[in-house]
């Protein structure tokens, strides 16, 4: 069943969460986290019980339509009640992390098809969204994880899926990670984060300065979206795998058929 037209459009070309929201952040006044000086949490810290509540309600666990039936989220899906609701009706920031999207979900494929991959290393997972690539990369042995994204709502829903999965939630980085200074992290992992031009460009420089710097292995999830394919990163880039998606997955973004693993080489 198709997305309604408020979540079709969030599915396809998600909020920007490391640029709008950091900008009207940053014109406000307001913290990009609500913790103080600590800009990341772990181990449920993120369950203030009124939050738990509301996405337990408003979500659905499922492992089904995905190219990952190993790993059990909370996403919106359509006996969800804001699935046929207007986005702008949903109390929080819009929940791009509760659609798991073509890019999302090729990333924790390939790490689950391939554990050495990730097993013992240290691995951001940037713009993580509902968390399906680091808990894969969890599942597939990883020593250390971080997962980010600046909306503290999908940091709880990670936390939950963590949960469901028999796992110990990982840290959760809740700043703008392109704003900080670089740790070691190898591999870095992102995925459909190439939907704005000023994002992609901001990423592309991050991404190249972390592969000189620490020679860095970055993996990107992306389905060929018109932002992608059109980007100057795509001279760097060298496809490791491409899936092809289950039907439901293609009903929920515009009949899109495949999605890739890119290995990216500056």
């Amino acid at each position: 069943m198709a997305l309604s037209p408020g979540w079709r459009t969030l599915a396809l070309f998600p909020v920007n969460p490391c640029g709008v929201f950091q900008k009207a952040a940053r014109s406000s006044g307001l913290s990009l986290f609500p913790w103080g000086h600590c800009p990341w949490r772990g181990n449920g810290s993120f369950l203030d019980p009124e939050t738990k509540a509301f996405l337990e309600e408003n979500t659905e666990v499922t492992s089904r339509g995905s190219l990952t039936p190993e790993i059990r989220l909370r996403l919106l899906t359509p006996r969800c009640k804001f699935w046929w609701e207007r986005a702008d009706l949903w109390p929080r920031r819009d929940p791009y992390w509760a659609i798991y999207r073509p890019g999302g979900q090729a990333l924790p494929r390939y790490l689950l098809d391939n554990p050495d991959v990730v097993r013992g290393k240290s691995v951001l997972d940037l713009g993580g969204g509902c968390g399906a690539t680091a808990i894969a990369a969890k599942m597939s042995g990883a020593s250390r994880i971080l997962a980010n994204d600046t909306d503290p709502v999908a940091g709880m829903a990670i936390t939950l899926n963590c949960e469901l999965n028999q796992l110990k939630p990982f840290p959760i980085l809740t700043k703008n990670t392109l704003d900080l200074e670089q740790g070691k992290w190898d591999p870095v992992v992102l995925g459909d984060m190439f939907y704005d031009e000023d994002l992609a460009d901001s990423l592309h420089r991050w991404l190249k300065d972390c592969f000189w710097t620490h020679k860095t292995q970055v993996l990107i999830g992306d389905p060929g979206r018109p932002q992608f394919r059109g980007h100057s990163i795509q001279h760097q880039l060298h496809k490791v795998v491409e899936y092809s998606l289950p039907e439901p997955t293609r009903q929920e973004n515009n009949r899109l058929t495949t999605s890739a693993v890119w290995d990216f080489q500056p």
